[in-house]
């Protein structure tokens, strides 16, 4: 999946399943640049967002590729969230993706190319206890990146989403729980492959989808969570 001079935006890329895409990008050839908190870039700020955008295709030459990975994970039974935490999944999860694949497609459509990916969640698809607020958000993002890729579709851009289940990242490790094996009190079932993923297997679907070995696949939700959510 050569990608060689394509430059890539990655938000969220300072670590987890950020940080594996940047660098399964930058092996296949791509130039990357990430936003991330760690850089001074908030995803919820749409200024920050769109000075960025404009900042990264002057330094490093027109996006070709962005891929949404920030994100936020909110945990706890919908009595007790707080109103704080149901606007913080949403303002990072669903309008951190909105102000991203907005900017970014502003400057994709005068040229008529581009792949966008989002890094959502098999949450989005699949009802799970105690993540209201963060599926509903992953959902929000989902539906939109699909909406968008059929507005975009006559223009040659394509958008996609990718679904991880359980991967070995620190928001894995801050839930309870036994993912492998599931929770059936909690209507959770376990992992069919027997293992959580790597934050590698979830770069190497974004790869797949940013090739042109997809270059007629757009509106796609690709999961990947060794058998999860069946």
């Amino acid at each position: 999946m050569d990608l060689q001079g394509r430059h890539a935006l990655v938000t969220g890329g300072a670590g987890g399943i950020g940080k594996a895409v940047d660098i399964a990008l930058r092996a296949a050839g791509s130039r990357v640049t990430v936003l991330d908190l760690d850089t001074s870039v908030d995803v919820t700020d749409s200024a920050q967002v769109d000075r960025a955008v404009e900042a990264a295709e002057l330094a490093t030459g027109p996006i070709d590729i962005l891929v949404n990975v920030a994100g936020v994970l909110c945990h706890g039974p919908v009595t007790a969230l707080t109103d704080a935490e149901w606007r913080r999944a949403f303002a990072v999860n669903a309008d951190g993706v909105f102000h991203t694949c907005r900017a970014v497609a502003r400057h994709m459509i005068p040229r008529r190319s581009g792949a966008i990916i989002t890094v959502s969640s098999n949450a989005a698809g699949v009802p799970r206890a105690h993540l209201s607020a963060y599926a509903a958000a992953k959902a929000a993002a989902t539906m939109f990146t699909k909406c968008l890729g059929l507005e975009l579709a006559p223009l040659g851009i394509r958008c996609n989403v990718v679904a991880p289940g359980s991967t070995d990242t620190e928001m894995l490790r801050a839930l309870p729980g036994d993912p492998v094996n599931g929770s059936p009190g909690r209507f959770r079932i376990g992992i069919p492959l027997g293992r959580v993923a790597q934050p590698a297997d979830v770069a190497e679907a974004v790869l797949f989808l940013a090739s042109d070995r997809a270059r007629h696949i757009t509106m796609h939700e690709l999961y990947v969570d060794g058998g999860a959510s069946l």
